[in-house]
């Protein structure tokens, strides 16, 4: 049996060999281009969203982040806001999120 040399070349192994032309050397003239990703489509706004104008917007981080401060200087660090629309008027209240004691 023949031993067979390691280390060798693409080209010492096929030995000048042709390759013949198929299908799959064609192109159809996309090959070299990326292909096209879909479109994202950006969901509609929400219809209470008009009602937010940046002007508004600001307005209302500017009250929670000053109902965040007034929680932690009274102790409470965690906590939900709970919103109820009463007449006329929008309220916001901050509610403790009361944990249940662990248990050994």
């Amino acid at each position: 049996m023949v031993k067979i040399p390691k280390n060798r070349g693409d080209m010492e192994m096929l030995g000048g060999l042709a390759e013949e032309a198929t299908f799959e050397h064609l192109s159809d003239g996309t090959a070299g281009r990326p292909a096209a990703k879909p479109a994202k489509k950006e969901a509609p706004p929400p219809a209470y969203a008009a009602f937010f104008t940046p002007e508004v917007q600001e307005d209302i981080g500017k009250a929670l982040l000053t109902l965040k401060v007034n929680m932690y200087k009274q102790g409470v660090v965690d906590f939900k806001l709970k919103v109820a629309c009463e007449a006329d008027q929008v309220v916001v209240k901050a509610v403790p999120v009361n944990k249940p004691p662990k248990q050994r």
